[in-house]
């Protein structure tokens, strides 16, 4: 067995940092943060390069979207995180607070209905790196996916967002056609021909947007953007499914807005240790939501964010 000379203290300094110990060796893999898993072709080199000089040579990919240089030595950490930063590459994505961002590829898909990439990076920008020193509970993952389709899976993460495309429908000029091309595009079968008059069952609409240009009378000409923001999903030791806001959000604006609200209620209201989930579960969904529909938690934000709390950390994992 090789004897180890790295000291716990000092593994869990550099993890800090962003660098998890290699199993049994003194080596590393550094954790790069990509924002949203999209990185350019100058970055993708530099990590190549820094991967033979300091590494092992090989590049692994993490299930949130960054992406892991493996076998480093401690001494060179240091070396790694230089050589990187000259293509604006930097480390992190551990401990009780806001997680890297994951984002499907909505902007460019021919499904996403909003701007992926545009959102996420906003909210990398605000509360990845503005809210880095916010101590909370436990982890808190944020996904942004660009349609219900839900690739990137924002029902299991502690904030999921949902584009929409809400159908604007016009029931006047519906002609009721026996072979109705909006039905036989609905891909959940909502949409339906009754007595000679399309019927759309809102309730379970899910605002996927395919619907939309595909009736020859115009009836469903176009439609309008939305986000649904999911809370409390959970993957791991424990599963939870997170359970949409009562309110869907029609702006970019008012979704940066309600992803601070829900991150300053975690942190003011959540106990050390506790994931989101557990949090909602022990304060109830309904009340949740009626924060979250409010100003109050943002009035307080300077209170929130000065207030002694999970002094201890809380992530396990």
């Amino acid at each position: 067995m090789a004897c180890l000379t790295v000291s716990a203290a000092d593994e869990k300094r550099v993890k800090a940092l962003g660098f998890l110990s290699n199993k049994g060796t003194d080596n590393f893999s550094g954790r790069i943060i990509t924002v949203n898993g999209k990185i350019t072709a100058a970055q993708n080199k530099c990590l190549s390069e820094a991967a033979e000089l300091f590494g092992n040579g090989i590049v692994t990919f993490t299930t949130r979207l960054t992406i892991e240089v493996q076998g480093i030595p401690y001494d060179k950490i240091e070396d790694f995180r230089a050589y990187i930063a000259k293509e604006g590459l930097v480390t992190g994505g551990t401990g009780s607070k806001v997680r890297p961002i994951v984002s499907c590829k909505g902007t460019t898909c021919q499904y996403g209905s909003i701007d992926t990439f545009g959102l996420s990076e906003e909210i990398h920008e605000k509360f990845f790196n503005g809210y880095s020193d916010v101590k909370l509970p436990h982890k808190f993952k944020i996904a942004v996916g660009g349609c219900p389709n839900n690739c990137v899976k924002p029902d299991l993460n502690d904030l999921g967002i949902v584009g929409q495309m809400i159908p604007n429908y016009d029931e006047d000029l519906c002609s009721g056609c026996k072979k109705c091309s909006v039905e036989n595009s609905c891909p959940i079968n909502v949409a339906n021909v009754v007595d000679g008059v399309l019927k759309i069952d809102k309730d379970k609409c899910n605002n996927c947007g395919r619907c939309i240009g595909k009736c020859h009378f115009d009836a469903i000409e176009d439609g309008k953007v939305g986000y649904k923001i999911y809370l409390g999903g959970m993957w791991g030791k424990r599963v939870a499914h997170g359970k949409a806001l009562s309110k869907i959000f029609t702006s970019q604006e008012e979704v940066m807005e309600a992803v601070e609200k829900v991150i300053l209620l975690y942190r003011e209201q959540g106990k050390t240790g506790e994931r989101f989930a557990q949090t909602i579960a022990r304060l109830g969904f309904d009340n949740v939501d009626a924060q979250i529909l409010s100003n109050d938690l943002l009035d307080r934000k300077k209170e929130i964010l000065e207030a002694q709390l999970h002094l201890e950390g809380g992530a396990t994992c």
